[in-house]
C-alpha cells in the first residue's frame, strides 16, 4: 500500500496540519481494475490541491514547507509506483514537477503577470507599480516593479511586497513574454532549472 498525506491549511494560525491519510492499493492490483491514466488521475487529485491558494504560503515557515514537500514526495512515489527508498527528487524531475517552494513562486509570478497584463483585478493592480527611477539607469527598461519596504516580517508577506520581489527575481526574458502561455513556459523552465541545479550543487 502507498501512503499519501492530504494536508489542509489553517490560515488563522498559519499552520499546516495533516487531516487524513489516504491509501492507494498496490500498483499490480490497481492495474487489474483501472488503466494507468485513471490511476494517475486518482493520485493527482490531492496533488492538485497542493496548489490551491498556495501563493499565500510565500514566506511561510520552513516546517510548513517541509510538510508540504513530504506530501508531494509521497504523491510522486505513488504516481511512479516507486518504493519509499526511491529518490523523490529524481521522481519529481522525471515527472517535471516543481518542488513546493518553486510552485509557490510560480503561482505568485503567474498572478502578477496577469495583473500587469490585464490591470485586473483592480485591488491587486492598484498596489503594484512599475519601477521608474528618478534618473536614467540601466534598470529603467527592465520591466521591474517597486518593492515596498516593510518593517514587520508579517507585512513582507503582503502581495504588494511579495509579488514584486518574486517578479524582479525572474530573468528579463521571462518578464518580457508577450503571451501568458509563453510566460508560463519560460517561468516553469526557469524555476525548474533553479530547483534542480541547486540540488545538484548541494549533493
Amino acid at each position: 500500500m502507498t501512503r499519501v498525506y492530504v494536508l489542509c491549511t489553517d490560515l488563522n494560525n498559519s499552520e499546516i496540519r495533516y487531516t487524513k491519510n489516504t491509501y492507494f492499493p498496490d500498483s499490480g492490483y490497481v492495474h487489474t481494475l483501472l488503466t494507468l491514466y485513471v490511476y494517475a488521475t486518482g493520485v493527482l487529485t490531492p496533488y492538485m490541491s497542493l496548489d490551491y491558494a498556495n501563493a499565500l504560503l510565500l514566506g511561510t515557515s520552513t516546517s510548513n514547507l517541509h510538510r508540504l514537500q513530504v506530501a508531494q514526495n509521497s504523491l510522486a512515489r505513488a504516481v511512479c509506483q516507486a518504493p519509499r527508498s526511491a529518490s523523490a527528487t529524481e521522481l519529481r524531475r522525471q515527472l517535471h514537477w516543481l518542488p513546493v517552494r518553486q510552485r509557490i513562486s510560480y503561482k505568485l509570478a503567474a498572478i502578477t503577470y496577469k495583473t500587469i497584463l490585464t490591470k485586473t483585478p483592480a485591488y491587486l493592480s492598484d498596489i503594484i507599480h512599475e519601477y521608474h527611477p528618478t534618473r536614467t539607469l540601466r534598470s529603467a527598461d527592465k520591466l521591474l516593479l517597486v518593492v515596498r519596504r516593510m518593517s514587520l516580517t508579517l507585512s513582507a508577506k503582503a502581495f504588494c511586497v511579495s509579488a514584486p520581489s518574486v517578479w524582479n527575481s525572474l530573468t528579463y526574458n521571462c518578464r518580457s513574454a508577450e503571451l501568458l502561455s509563453t510566460f508560463k513556459r519560460l517561468l516553469k523552465t526557469e524555476l525548474f532549472d533553479i530547483a534542480y541545479s541547486e540540488r545538484e550543487h548541494s549533493a
